[in-house]
């Protein structure tokens, strides 16, 4: 299987089928996702799958959520930037309690206003 590297260091890969992407990113990804036939996935980089959601360059996201509690950690997603609308294609739950999610951006989401009626106020 083919692998791509996005990065701004790495020049010389080691492993065998690799392929890095360090200038025009955008590019690149655009052109791999145009190819026929197989799909595109990263695998341990937030900032490259926040990179690709902010550039709309995600078809899909599928979140996987483990039982555990962490006390700290990396957010996946930040806490500024534009919020991203998302449907749900898919879900499942593993023997082992994990739950798959499956995700599709769908633009910017649509917010509804709230008024209150001060007559049924107390």
């Amino acid at each position: 299987m083919p692998k791509y590297v996005a990065s701004t260091t790495l020049t010389d890969p080691r492993w065998a089928n690799t392929t890095v992407l360090s200038n025009g990113l955008a590019a690149g990804v655009g052109e791999l996702k145009a190819k026929p036939g197989g799909e595109l996935q990263v695998h341990g980089s937030g900032a490259l799958v926040r990179w690709l959601l902010d550039n709309d360059l995600v078809d899909e996201l599928n979140l996987l959520t483990f039982p555990v509690i962490v006390g700290e950690g990396t957010r996946l997603f930040p806490d500024t930037g534009l919020d991203k609308a998302l449907e749900l294609v898919g879900s499942r739950a593993t023997p082992s309690g994990v739950t798959i999610q499956v995700y599709r951006p769908t633009g910017r989401p649509q917010y509804g206003t709230a008024t209150v009626d001060m007559k049924h106020v107390t």
